[in-house]
């Protein structure tokens, strides 16, 4: 499971991810205010799980599919919902955004890509957003990003200027990436910026709409 947080085990053979624990509740009131009451939505790169249990128990009127590439990922995925019991909530698929053969088509309402981004390949970026360009909805499906990014309208942090060289020590095709660029990435596959939001810790919302 590709992530920089400092992951603990439980007893259940779940993993726990502080930053998860941390972002959830901004990230949901996000999501609260752009998401249709029902509909499906698909996780991209869902981790731990964290987050896919405290989003589809907070908005039980959308069927949540969480996915992964990670084996460790998804059973710790598989884990969680066990526990949580959601009615909503689906069992992970394998789903690896530098390998079309398993997309799922669709449609979906929304898909969600919290903290990938930075730390893949920017190819995976360029498959996150075909993906997203065939299997939304249309018009007005919603793909929403959170992570840190370089903005050519801002100052960059220290401590995400710190973050990025992290990144690149650990794996040279990694790193945050230029804002401008992912939109120019989105926008060839039918997708448009149409809002951004500022969240704690110096990351940021982008909400893109199918057109």
């Amino acid at each position: 499971m590709q992530t920089m947080d400092a992951l603990t085990a439980t007893p259940e053979g779940a993993m726990n991810s502080p930053a998860s624990i941390r972002n959830a509740e901004p990230i949901l009131e996000v999501l609260r205010a752009h998401l249709p009451a029902r509909g499906r939505v698909l996780e991209i790169a869902a981790g731990s799980g964290q987050h896919a249990v405290h989003f589809a128990g907070a908005l039980p009127g959308l069927d949540w599919t969480p996915s992964d590439p990670s084996p460790e990922a998804r059973a710790s995925i598989a884990a969680r919902a066990a526990q949580a019991n959601l009615p909503n909530l689906n069992p992970p698929p394998a789903l690896d955004m530098l390998d079309e053969s398993g997309w799922p088509e669709g449609p979906f309402d929304a898909l969600l890509c919290i903290n990938m981004i930075h730390i893949s390949p920017w190819a995976a970026t360029g498959g996150l957003m075909r993906l997203a360009g065939r299997a939304l909805r249309r018009p007005g499906g919603l793909l929403i990003l959170y992570g840190p990014y370089i903005e050519p309208d801002t100052d960059l942090a220290p401590s995400n200027a710190a973050f990025d060289d992290s990144l690149k020590a650990r794996n040279p095709d990694w790193g945050l990436r230029d804002r401008d660029q992912v939109v120019a990435e989105a926008r060839t596959a039918g997708l448009a910026l149409t809002r951004r939001v500022e969240m704690p810790a110096n990351n940021i919302m982008l909400l893109f709409r199918a057109v």
